[in-house]
Formats: C-alpha cells, sequence, structure tokens
C-alpha cells in the first residue's frame, strides 16, 4: 500500500461513517485537509509503537511526541511530504483508567479476529472485536469518552481538521455555513480528542448521532466523531497549522 492509498482508505471508511460530512459542498472537495486525527490504544497491534514504522514507510516524518496526562494520552504529530495533510497519532493509555473498565476494554481488545490483527491496514479496517453490549458501552464512556469510542469504533479516524486560510474562507463564515448545514460547533477546546493551542482559533463539530446495534441486539444512537476548522491567529508566519495545533507545554522527547 502506498500513502495516497492509505489516505484513500482513511476518507472513504470515514465518510462511510459519517456520510454528512461526505455531503458537504461548503469547499471545494479536492481540497485536503490539514491534518488527520486518528485515534488507537497502546495494545499490540494497534499501539503507536507498532503502527509508527509503517506511517514513516508511507513517507510521514514523525516531528513532535506529546503527552497529555489529564487526557490520558500520547499523541505523535507526524509531517506529510508537499502539502498533504499531517497525522495526528492519538493513543489512548489504559493504564490510566480504573480497573473495571480497564480490564473491560482489553477482554474486548483480546477477541479481536487474528486475521484483523494481521492486517497491514490497521487504521482503516473498522472495529476489529465484537461490538460490545450497551452497559459496557455506558461504563468505558463514563471512565473516558474516547474508550466508549474505541470499543465501537475500533482504532481509525476520529476526525479531519480543516485549516481555513488554507481553504481561503473565513472561520467564521464556515462556521455559520455548517450550522446551516446542521452541525453545530463549540469553540471550547475540550471537545473533540486533543487540547488545542492558543495559537490556533478552533471550532470542533460533532456529527450527528448513529443509531447502531450493539452486542444483545439493542440500538442506541451515539456520537461516532467529528470535524474540526482550525485558523492561524498569527497570519505572518510560515508554519503549517498542524505545526502550532498543540499546546507547547505538552510536548515531551521525540525519540
Amino acid at each position: 500500500m502506498q500513502r495516497e492509498e492509505f489516505v484513500q482508505q482513511l476518507w472513504l471508511d470515514y465518510v462511510h461513517q459519517h456520510p454528512d460530512i461526505g455531503a458537504l459542498r461548503l469547499w471545494p472537495v479536492e481540497s485536503p485537509p490539514e491534518y488527520l486525527a486518528l485515534l488507537t490504544l497502546n495494545q499490540p497491534p494497534w499501539s503507536m509503537e507498532a503502527l509508527l514504522p509503517t506511517l514513516v514507510r508511507f513517507g510521514y516524518r514523525p516531528v513532535q511526541r506529546y503527552a497529555m496526562a489529564d487526557r490520558g494520552l500520547l499523541a505523535t504529530l507526524l509531517a506529510a511530504p508537499g502539502d498533504g495533510a499531517w497525522l495526528v497519532l492519538a493513543e489512548l493509555q489504559l493504564g490510566t483508567l480504573s480497573r473495571g473498565p480497564r480490564e473491560t476494554l482489553r477482554r474486548l481488545v483480546a477477541q479481536a479476529h487474528p486475521a484483523r490483527a494481521r492486517s497491514q491496514n490497521l487504521l482503516c479496517q473498522g472495529r476489529p472485536w465484537p461490538m460490545p453490549d450497551w452497559a459496557s458501552y455506558q461504563a468505558l464512556t463514563a471512565a473516558h469518552p474516547l474508550a466508549g469510542w474505541l470499543a465501537v469504533m475500533g482504532p481509525r479516524l476520529h476526525h479531519p481538521g480543516f485549516d481555513c486560510g488554507r481553504l481561503g474562507q473565513d472561520l467564521g463564515r464556515l462556521d455559520d455555513a455548517l450550522r446551516q448545514a446542521g452541525l453545530a460547533g463549540h469553540a471550547d477546546r475540550h471537545h473533540g480528542i486533543l487540547p488545542i493551542s492558543p495559537l490556533l482559533d478552533y471550532r470542533f463539530y460533532p456529527t450527528q448521532p448513529r443509531r447502531l446495534a450493539f452486542a444483545q441486539g439493542d440500538e442506541h444512537r451515539v456520537s461516532l466523531g467529528g470535524l474540526a476548522l482550525v485558523q492561524k491567529q498569527v497570519s505572518a508566519n510560515q508554519e503549517r497549522a498542524a505545526e502550532l495545533l498543540l499546546p507547547h507545554h505538552t510536548r515531551c522527547e521525540l525519540t
């Protein structure tokens, strides 16, 4: 698999899960996202350590690592060649969960189909383990929203982020257009996966909840991800918005 095919599969999987985003026509369809936020967990073969060599083979370059203890996350920022979308690979640390939810998620992950666990396409193949029951999902979500998300979605693209500057449009105007399309954005920086640097204006737009069938056959509507808009506050600098995305104080050594 080449990088272009990898990105295409990520995007096709994402719009399949979020048809309301796939139907948007507020900017040219060919406009690339500024970044793709990928969510995984620290269990092989889906751990960051296991996934990074494959991403490097695709041409991505690890730029910086971040630690967000208050969210139980480690993240690596990877630069793409040229003008392509950068990656933010975020890894949920199961050790930060309390014992009950931690063991629930580990038992679920342990049931992953062996062939799915050996695939090289670990971030594009959907949930590789069985669907949890509703009570387990609720308990995981209460312990950590991203634990519940991973339980029902598996490691994959959580949301794309678009840079308003690269789209040639103002964030306020795009915010109005997205609201008219039925997506209500949040300006606070506690939505989405990651904390966001004050150097960027930011909005996160949860997608419409989807009805999912849980393990015991009951169906419930749950929110599965979203879309982000970012806009640099200082327009004179040459950095990509993705380089400014995460707060400086969360940086840690990149080994």
